[in-house]
């Protein structure tokens, strides 16, 4: 019984991460249908700021969020204005962006690996490798705080979402975007604000990678992967699918690791991925579309 306790509070631990990693991405496919493939890359980057803040400032991993998510909104803005404008309204949008984001994806990753090769990083706070012990259950710090942290953001988003102006257009546009238009809403501009906040989730994931994970400049395609497979599970576009998705597959990879080993946790992701696609293509929280 122990054992599965334990099981249980690490994969709902590191779910709750996945959950922030997962709903920048399946917020900017529910506002723009934009399937980002340079999200995790971004994640990437932000790790390497963070790290360098607390390497050389001190600065803790979590108070680097206060540079991280400004800085990373901007990025995101200044990229759906630079790229994805471009080719808003186009007939092959869905594909024009998929290649359009992996091109993006492979420029920043050769950017990272020019400036600073690919050595693995990680930061070390204090508490990143010590342990609450309740009895026979450990209970990682590092993880612990990463989970607050990543329900203070994502309470943040729903906060944004449901009681403000801004999040109203925003969900305006997820369920109809010519609906939205139509009543006032400037949906070119409810884009890029979300593509902002997407981005901005990146970068506070970025941080909290930062001294979860050690990361280097090609470690976005291991990301990108797991997070497409839970928004998928989740069910594009759906913020509550990512999460439950994040938080479910996790509990389900902690168990595969005890019995297989850590080699085969990723499979749980990608076995998920199958079933779902086969059993309900739409995924677990996502709309059917009427063809």
């Amino acid at each position: 019984m122990t054992d599965i306790v334990q099981l249980l509070i690490l994969g709902i631990l590191l779910g709750g991460v996945y959950g922030v990693m997962a709903t920048g991405l399946t917020l900017v496919y529910g506002v723009m249908g934009v399937v980002n493939l340079a999200h995790a890359v971004v994640m990437v980057a932000a790790a390497y700021m963070a790290f360098f803040m607390w390497q050389d400032w001190g600065v803790d991993p979590f108070v680097s969020m206060i540079a991280t998510i400004p800085v990373f909104f901007a990025v995101g803005m200044g990229l759906y204005y630079v790229f994805f404008q471009r080719i808003a309204g186009s007939a092959r949008f869905g594909e024009m962006t998929v290649l359009l984001s992996f091109g993006l994806a492979l420029v920043i990753e050769g950017v990272l690996g020019f400036a600073f090769t690919g050595i693995y990083h990680t930061a070390n706070p204090g508490y990143a490798t010590k342990t609450f012990d309740i009895g026979s259950v450990i209970v990682p710090k590092g993880q612990l705080y990463a989970f607050v942290a990543s329900v203070v953001l994502l309470a943040a988003l729903g906060a944004i979402l449901y009681f403000t102006r801004v999040g109203y257009a925003i969900r305006a546009t997820m369920q109809n975007a010519t609906a939205a238009q139509i009543v006032g809403v400037n949906v070119n501009r409810v884009s890029a604000v979300a593509f902002g906040i997407g981005t901005a989730m990146a970068g506070a994931a970025g941080s909290l990678m930062s001294y979860l994970f050690t990361f280097f400049p090609g470690a976005h395609w291991q990301f990108i992967a797991l997070l497409l497979a839970l928004t998928v599970v989740g069910g594009l576009g759906s913020l509550r699918g990512a999460l439950v998705g994040a938080i479910g597959l996790s509990v389900a990879a902690a168990f595969v690791t005890d019995l297989a080993g850590p080699n085969w946790s990723y499979l749980t992701f990608y076995l998920a991925l199958f079933v779902v696609l086969l059993v309900r293509p739409q995924g677990l929280f996502g709309r059917k579309v009427s063809v």
